[in-house]
């Protein structure tokens, strides 16, 4: 029995060793494991987008085109009532929807960025470094470049026919050229991310429509 008792001795020795080896491993391994979480987590941090300052080209893309958009889309509609042409009522419909939308999404951020949707005292485009649309700000309604006056709206809701059709093409024209040069500012000025790919975005489809428009006014007899 002696002999037995020594032939294990050993082992029971070993026991609380192996023990407190794989417990210091685990602790070793634990630490390991946390300290590469956090240093991902801080890189991710690092990386994330910063919110946008309301002096921020960002902030000022996102009110003045919101601003913008809400126009194109009252033109849409005072056109669609005014007139039976299919290919005009299909256009407004196709602007007053995507600018609609587009304008939900700029309102949207910044709700979610904290920033007001008016800022008082800061005039239009101020973030391209331009700043109202002439020397006597704005002119009868027209806040920022391809803007159309009151007068110009007034005249849209007074024709009908072919002469609402001509006129609504001639100041959405206009419109789309204002938002295309506004648009590419904010691909210049604006941080990467998704206001700067629809800003693109948006080019590319108001100049698309500048063209399809040229060639509407030459069906209708418009300059």
């Amino acid at each position: 029995m002696g002999g037995d008792e020594d032939e294990f001795a050993p082992v029971v020795r070993r026991g609380p060793n192996r023990t407190r080896w794989a417990a210091v491993t685990a602790v070793a391994l634990a630490l390991l494991f946390a300290g590469g979480a956090v240093t991902v987590a801080s890189a991710e941090r690092d990386e994330a987008p910063r919110t946008p300052v309301s002096d921020s080209a960002d902030a000022g893309f996102a009110r003045d085109m919101s601003v913008h958009h809400q126009q194109a889309v009252e033109m849409s509609f005072i056109v669609r009532d005014r007139t039976r042409d299919e290919a005009v009522r299909r256009l407004a419909y196709d602007i007053a929807n995507t600018q609609a939308n587009q304008r939900g999404m700029m309102l949207g951020w910044l709700d979610m960025w904290g920033l007001p949707k008016f800022e008082s005292g800061v005039e239009p485009m101020t973030w391209m470094g331009m700043g109202g649309t002439g020397d006597s700000g704005p002119l009868d309604g027209a806040l920022m470049p391809g803007m159309a006056t009151n007068a110009q709206l007034d005249a849209l809701r007074a024709a009908s026919g072919r002469e609402a059709e001509v006129l609504y093409l001639k100041l959405m024209t206009e419109h789309h050229k204002g938002g295309v040069h506004m648009a590419e500012g904010c691909v210049r000025k604006c941080a990467p991310g998704v206001e700067r790919d629809l800003a693109q975005g948006m080019v590319d489809a108001q100049r698309s429509e500048i063209l399809l428009m040229a060639d509407m006014l030459k069906q209708r007899g418009g300059a």
